[in-house]
């Protein structure tokens, strides 16, 4: 057999079918085309033979399973209920009865059996069978409440409340007196319910209980009873902590009833005789109740004092636990200086002693270690307690005295805070003593300087106008740190404005020519923006060129071509337009130094940028020039280690690269690209079909162009086709 043979045959007709089939249409046909599920033939009884017959095979096939699972109680209880749908009710008591001496406590199996007698009717049968459950099985309720619910549907009452009563005797749980109680409100018998709860609190005595009781004697209009329940169970539990403690929901319970009874003063003592026994720590609850109630129906000193109690409370059981919780203490501050001005309104004497005390204790609690980060929280603390004491007490001796400590307090060596020496210095401002603050800062800057510090002492003399002296605070910060970018900047900015363009130059040119900056590309586009602004295109052009030779970045080559194609305002407030044809050339010789120097990425930010300003300025034939430029995503493969192992990756193939790398099949490629876009404008003739022999030859002939191009070290998806060089030739 030949190759042309062996070979598989090539699909001419690649065209779409005449009919196209959707996922919708297959979804519906399996639908439709679904066989019907296997039903059981329904089986007619004709005789009373047939039917005899049916019943005894039925009843084989049962007595077979319960002999394979005698343990089994779905499998008797199917067949009783079996038996009983064939209303051999005997039959079915019998197998029940069967089951029974199997498992008799399986409390299903008792269900279903009373369950098939009422069904049948037959009352008195489910009756004895629930009376032999609950003998059999006394602690499951649910054998109770069925027996229960059966007697009082058949409006036995009385011997509902037996069954209850034998109930009773084994003390079941809460629910089951409850269940006793109801029954009895139902019926209106509300001296016997008040008897079960009093037999309940005999089994249980504890505090809801106690409760229910007294609000069940509140709701049925006997407060004196529900009163002198609550008093017994008051006495129940005693005056001790632990007792008080347990019994803090009888407390509230019975303040809630005399509340509702109009009677606060009793209320009230009733809280205050549960507060006074507890500590705070253990009456939160009871503590929010009363704090409630005091909103409801007390006056405002006895409201406000309730809610500062217990937050007081509250913060001091926090510090408990943590002394140094700064938060805390924030809070606990803020609430004792609102406390102290609503005591001022009504009594301008009043003494601030109780929020001093409280900064004392907390300006006390100094961070462990020497590490900034633990002293952050703790240094507001001095600053909240020296504006305490300048603007509520107006005790300025004090403010300084609290200033003064806490400087003397942070280690100033190893950290120092900017914002302690800022407010102490504005705070000596307020006092007009200018020269204090001076010299508080002057030291602040001696000893620890900071950015922090000179800005906010730069940000004083701003204030005041001194402009000589913000200038020598710039010099000296700039002593300090060289590097600060946003300090030459600011302080070219203060020039500026003071309208001295001469010494912003000078400043900015110092800037520029220090050895280290922490933001170079800040400064220098400063600087630029600078003599932009002031109309010098060619001071600008100057600067641009100076930053190239400092750095070739990408931004830096579109800035410059945008602002030699932007129109500025000139000296002389004329609107100077721009040159598109240098910023086309700085463009070009930005492309060039990226290509040079071999980035790639870098030269795609750069053409879109040159492409977006040829939309706006340049022809169709300009733009299309920088269209042709963009390079090529093409797949590549590279060795990974010494092993050959290869890897794939995208890279991006630009023109201008394949033209000297490879000029000849450069050539090839330039003018089958030139083929094909003659191709498309031209309408397409339909050629006849070549034969096998042909084709074939012409595939061989595009195996063999691209293996040489491999060897050459060429992409061989970027040659053109064999289809495309015959026609290529043909022209």
């Amino acid at each position: 057999m030949s190759a042309q043979e062996s070979r598989a045959p090539r699909v001419k007709n690649r065209a779409p079918a005449a009919i196209q089939i959707t996922a919708e249409q297959l979804l519906r046909e399996a639908q439709e085309r679904q066989e019907t599920a296997f039903r059981a033939p329904k089986q007619r009884v004709e005789d009373y033979e047939e039917l005899h017959e049916y019943q005894g095979r039925k009843r084989k096939e049962f007595e077979d399973r319960i002999r394979r699972n005698r343990s089994s109680m779905k499998e008797w209880t199917q067949y009783a209920t079996w038996e009983a749908s064939q209303n051999e009710f005997a039959r079915s008591r019998s197998v029940f009865e069967r089951a029974l001496d199997v498992d008799a406590t399986d409390i299903n199996l008792w269900l279903r059996y009373t369950e098939m007698e009422l069904k049948a009717r037959n009352v008195q049968h489910a009756r004895n069978l629930y009376d032999r459950a609950v003998t059999l099985l006394p602690r499951i309720d649910q054998l109770w409440y069925k027996y229960v619910y059966l007697e009082e549907l058949l409006q036995n009452i009385p011997g509902a409340r037996q069954v209850f009563e034998r109930w009773m005797k084994w003390e079941p749980d809460d629910k089951a007196w409850q269940a006793y109680i109801k029954f009895e409100e139902r019926y209106e018998e509300l001296d016997r319910a008040s008897a079960i709860y009093e037999r309940w609190i005999a089994v249980r005595p504890e505090p809801r209980v106690w409760v229910k009781w007294g609000k069940f004697e509140e709701e049925r209009g006997k407060v004196d009873k529900a009163r002198e329940v609550f008093q017994t169970a008051l006495e129940f539990f005693g005056d001790d902590e632990a007792q008080v403690e347990k019994a803090q929901a009888v407390f509230a319970a019975f303040a809630r009833m005399e509340t509702r009874q109009k009677e606060y003063e009793r209320a009230r003592v009733i809280f205050k005789f549960a507060l006074s026994r507890l500590p705070r720590s253990k009456s939160q609850s009871l503590y929010t109740a009363y704090t409630r109630f005091e909103k409801q129906h007390g006056d405002r000193a006895g409201v406000e004092s309730t809610v500062l109690g217990k937050r007081r409370i509250q913060y001091e059981d926090e510090l408990a636990a943590d002394s140094q919780n700064y938060d805390t203490w924030f809070d606990y501050a803020r609430l004792e200086e609102e406390a102290y001005r609503a005591e001022v309104e009504e009594d301008p004497k009043y003494s601030p002693e109780k929020v001093r005390d409280l900064y004392e204790r907390a300006v006390a609690q100094v961070p462990p270690g020497s590490e900034k980060r633990h002293w952050r929280r703790y240094i507001f603390l001095w600053l909240d307690y020296a504006l305490f004491e300048e603007i509520e007490t107006k005790d300025m001796t004090r403010a300084r005295q609290i200033y003064k400590a806490a400087i003397q307090l942070v280690p100033h060596k190893q950290f120092t805070f900017a914002n302690l020496w800022i407010q102490y210095a504005r705070f000596e401002i307020r006092q007009l003593d200018l020269t204090t603050a001076r010299k508080i800062l002057g030291a602040a800057i001696g000893m620890c300087p900071k950015e922090g510090l000179f800005k906010g002492y730069i940000q004083l003399e701003l204030e005041l106008r001194e402009f000589d002296r913000v200038r020598t605070l710039y010099e000296k910060y700039l002593e300090y740190d060289p590097s600060n970018c946003a300090a030459w900047i600011k302080f070219a900015e203060l020039e500026s404005t003071l309208g001295d363009y001469e010494r912003t130059r000078a400043i900015f040119e110092l800037a520029t020519s220090q050895p280290a900056l922490n933001m170079p590309e800040v400064l220098w586009k400063a600087y630029i923006d600078f003599e932009f602004e002031e109309g010098e295109r060619e001071r600008t052009r100057m600067l641009y060129e100076r930053l190239l030779e400092k750095t070739g970045h990408v931004k830096v080559w579109v800035a410059y071509a945008l602002f030699e194609s932007a129109a500025m305002e000139n000296a002389e407030g004329e609107d100077a337009p721009g040159d598109a044809e240098k910023a086309r050339a700085i463009f070009e010789r930005g492309y060039k130094r990226l290509r040079e120097q071999g980035l790639k990425e870098e030269r795609v930010v750069l053409l879109e940028a040159w492409k977006g300003f040829e939309a706006e300025n340049g022809t169709d034939e300009q733009q299309e020039n920088v269209q042709n430029m963009f390079p090529q995503v093409t797949k590549r493969w590279r060795n990974v280690d010494e092993s050959g192992t290869q890897e794939e990756y995208w890279d991006m193939v630009f023109a201008d690269d394949e033209r000297e790398a490879h000029p000849a099949s450069f050539k090839f490629l330039q003018m089958a690209h030139a083929w094909a876009k003659q191709k498309q404008s031209v309408p397409a003739v339909q050629a006849p079909e070549d034969s096998d022999e042909e084709e074939e030859e012409e595939e061989e002939d595009q195996e063999e162009e691209s293996d040489a191009a491999g060897r050459r070290g060429e992409d061989p998806s970027r040659l053109p086709s064999q289809d495309e060089e015959s026609d290529e030739s043909d022209q």
